[in-house]
């Protein structure tokens, strides 16, 4: 979850998504590294990948934002 991922590189456009993601389902070290959070919030690239995680949806929006992505939300 501390990992840094260099958004410029993107070349499928400037959309991306944001879905929440059950702790429960990550892999032990992620588990580890969420404490106790229940539910976090992965941003997706238009092709699937998992770009970043982070603790909220609101936390989610705005790194889209602040690397000039326009985030829609997934259910």
């Amino acid at each position: 979850m501390n990992t840094a991922y260099d958004f410029k590189d993107m070349k499928d456009g400037r959309l991306v998504y944001i879905r929440p993601v059950n702790v429960a389902d990550l892999p032990r070290d992620m588990r580890d590294q969420a404490g106790d959070l229940e539910r976090i919030y992965a941003v997706h690239s238009p092709d699937g990948e998992r770009l970043a995680l982070v603790q909220n949806r609101e936390l989610a929006f705005t790194l889209a934002r602040q690397n000039d992505f326009a985030p829609v939300n997934v259910h």
